[in-house]
């Protein structure tokens, strides 16, 4: 008897054998019923089957034996079981677990069965291939169901902590205002810097959450100055990096359409970066202000950092090595990548450039491309920023 005539002929001994091993994960299945334990069991072997009186040819197999297979252009039995299987509380081991009891149960079964009448050894063969594909299948829904939740967690943990973190820094504020001993100024000032960036952490957690579940930064782009803008960024990095020597270079104005908040997040985030990972304190930020362009560059001396680094220096969660040191503990490894997300948020992107142990970060932006239509109320709102003097050093 051919396997997938097998399979069918015996679906219920198959379907038996997978509940009573399923009952056996636990704490998992403790609180399920024989219909959950089963789950979509049947639908994945009923796709086994199908599979098994698919004509194949050599090349097909060979692609499908490297995981290349045609992608279903639905959901799969095996995808939906994984979603379920994650929202109950399964391991990922567990999931695996089921589909290597399942291909046992089945071959132990029919060669019990058949015996030395097996004539159709690629049947086996095909089979094997069949549970592999449900199991790749699986565990990419598994890992993306969980990653879900996690990013639902950490949005719904960072939004929550925003409470008592803002009644933290009130408070603080407020006995700073009260004029305190000076024996208590240094750690109240400390306890406001704390929140600070508990604060700044948050926010880089919410962003990165948010991009993570397909969104993507909002920004609210208004006519401003960008040398402005960065002056206000500089000034506070070297209140909160007092023994860091932050030099800025920028022309009198430049005008454009941005959200400033989002820039300022994307500079602060490169200068803090620049200070964690130079060697000598020094960080320099230039303006550069073009006819359709503008560009913000943040240098700092340190390592040069090697092309498989640069590679990934905007990942989320990616922590440099080189020159990295224990300055600032509070580090998620967002920053680069909240930078590169707001950039790209203003139509703009992000460039690093590395040598001789000089370190470059440079954002590019459109003056005007965040602008729905040019509005002329706003152009001439940008015409008439007087222009300001030099602010360098």
């Amino acid at each position: 008897m051919r396997l997938a005539d097998f399979i069918d002929a015996e679906m219920e001994a198959i379907l038996s054998r997978w509940e009573e091993f399923a009952r056996t994960l636990l704490p998992a299945a403790s609180n399920l019923d024989n219909l959950a334990l089963r789950d979509h069991a049947e639908a994945i072997l009923r796709a086994v089957c199908a599979d098994l009186r698919t004509p194949q040819t050599r090349l097909e197999q060979e692609r499908k034996s490297f995981g290349e297979g045609p992608a279903p252009a639905t959901e799969t039995a095996a995808q939906l079981h994984a979603v379920l299987r994650a929202m109950s509380g399964f391991s990922i081991r567990q999931l695996v677990s089921e589909y290597r009891a399942l291909r046992a149960s089945v071959l132990r079964l029919y060669f019990d069965r058949e015996g030395n009448h097996v004539t159709q050894i690629s049947d086996v063969g095909r089979f094997n291939e069949a549970i592999d594909q449900a199991v790749a299948e699986s565990v990419d829904y598994f890992t993306a169901e969980v990653d879900r939740w996690r990013n639902i967690f950490l949005g719904v943990l960072g939004h929550d902590l925003r409470g008592p973190l803002n009644s933290i820094q009130l408070t603080a504020k407020l006995i700073s205002l009260n004029h305190p001993s000076p024996d208590l100024e240094a750690q109240i000032d400390r306890l406001v810097r704390s929140g600070q960036r508990m604060a700044e952490l948050l926010d880089d957690l919410l962003d990165f959450n948010r991009v993570s579940m397909g969104g993507r930064l909002e920004v609210d782009p208004r006519p401003a100055d960008l040398v402005e803008t960065c002056w206000q960024e500089v000034e506070m990095q070297r209140s909160a990096h007092p023994s860091a020597r932050i030099e800025f270079d920028a022309p009198g104005t430049c005008p454009g359409v941005w959200d400033v908040s989002r820039i300022r997040q994307a500079v602060g985030n490169l200068i803090g970066n620049a200070i964690k990972y130079g060697d000598d304190g020094a960080v320099r930020v230039a303006v550069q202000c073009e006819a359709e362009h503008v560009r913000v560059h943040v240098d700092n001396h340190g390592p040069t950092l090697e092309e498989a680094e640069l590679d990934l220096i905007f990942d989320p969660l990616f922590r440099g090595s080189a020159g990295a040191s224990n300055k600032d503990p509070g580090h998620l490894g967002l920053g680069l990548f909240i930078v590169r997300q707001a950039a790209e948020a203003h139509g703009g992107t992000v460039e690093v450039h590395s040598a001789n142990r000089q370190t470059r970060f440079s954002i590019v932006l459109p003056r005007d491309a965040c602008l729905p239509h040019r509005d002329q109320g706003v152009m001439n709102e940008l015409q008439g920023m007087g222009s300001k003097t030099s602010r360098r050093g």
